[in-house]
């Protein structure tokens, strides 16, 4: 007679398995899987300004500048090839799209459980903004490595031209590869790495940094609007809104193409220079003032507002498509 109650009891109480945290395992198994998805969509979403970004960065410094701006580029790029042509060799860059944010969320990840590890803030508080801009950078340097190769093909087949209108590579990353391989070597798919060293630890601590503070910011002025403290903790446990979300992955992809994208603009300077010429290749230095000397401070931000701007949806969706997988569909 008493066993129905018990029942009721026990089927009342949540089980542990429902409750369980997620494994290191799943977490970077979640990182990876669904970092490659919102990596390949915003990837998508960019890749045109992309194109128009590196054939204005890489204009020859003895020559008159090809284009006089991203518009005339978009015109001339789109008259030569097609709109199909500004998505020229992207599926190298949809690869290392997956590969950079994967590796991005990965990383960022690993740094939080250092600082926690350090001791520098307990584990049951979250992290502080500092912390958060350190954790981008450590992601920054660590995924800069894996980036540079796939960096220098994607270059290298969205400007395909000398100043003689030749071909200087195959369009297709496997005969860019072999190509580099056969006079260059291993070594020679990290030029530029210190280009990329610079965009990526200071880019992303401004793109984690940026996103989590904007987000504060948000949940803080979501705060101050509740009517009271029921609203006020609601507030706090659940997540922005979706227009509060793009705006805080905007402002991160805004941060990171604006403040250090002249270290990108020698980087694809570099990684444009033609394979196997007979001139020694120049060092990320001698890029540096040759740029300076040609152009002034200008020359670092060819391609600047286009990159910014198409940086700011790109972004946006990267974040809300990682966040809403990582609600949605848990791994456990």
């Amino acid at each position: 007679m008493q066993s129905a109650p018990q029942e009721t009891l026990k089927s009342s109480v949540p089980s542990t398995a429902a409750v369980k945290p997620k494994t290191a395992a799943m977490e970077a198994l979640e990182d990876i899987i669904y970092g490659s998805v919102a990596g390949i969509v915003g990837k998508y979403i960019e890749y045109p300004f992309d194109t128009v970004k590196v054939r204005l960065q890489s204009q020859p410094d003895h020559l008159p500048l090809r284009y006089t701006g991203p518009l005339d580029c978009f015109r001339q790029s789109i008259r030569a090839d097609g709109f199909l042509g500004l998505y020229r060799g992207i599926s190298a860059p949809l690869f290392g799209a997956a590969l950079e944010t994967s590796s991005l969320f990965f990383f960022e990840r690993i740094g939080r459980e250092a600082v926690y590890a350090s001791g520098f803030t307990p584990r049951d508080t979250s992290l502080p903004l500092p912390a958060l801009w350190f954790t981008g950078a450590f992601a920054g340097v660590f995924t800069s490595f894996l980036l540079t190769p796939i960096e220098l093909v994607k270059c290298k087949i969205q400007v395909p031209e000398t100043e003689g209108g030749t071909r200087t590579a195959p369009l297709r990353p496997l005969p860019v590869i072999r190509d580099i391989w056969r006079h260059e070597g291993l070594r020679g798919f990290w030029h530029g790495q210190m280009g990329t060293l610079i965009r990526e630890a200071g880019g992303c601590a401004a793109w984690f940094g940026s996103k989590e503070t904007t987000t504060q910011l948000l949940r803080e002025w979501n705060e101050r609007r509740a009517g009271g403290a029921e609203d006020v903790e609601r507030t706090r446990e659940e997540a922005l809104p979706l227009w509060q979300q793009a705006l805080a992955g905007a402002s991160a992809g805004m941060s990171y193409n604006f403040l250090f994208f002249p270290a990108d603009t020698i980087k694809s300077r570099m990684q444009t220079s033609p394979v196997g010429g007979g001139g020694e290749k120049r060092s990320f230095g001698a890029e540096t003032m040759a740029l300076w000397k040609q152009a002034g401070i200008k020359g670092f931000y060819r391609g600047c507002g286009v990159t910014v701007l198409r940086s700011a949806p790109s972004s946006a969706f990267i974040f809300m498509v990682y966040d809403g997988l990582k609600k949605y569909f848990p791994m456990q």
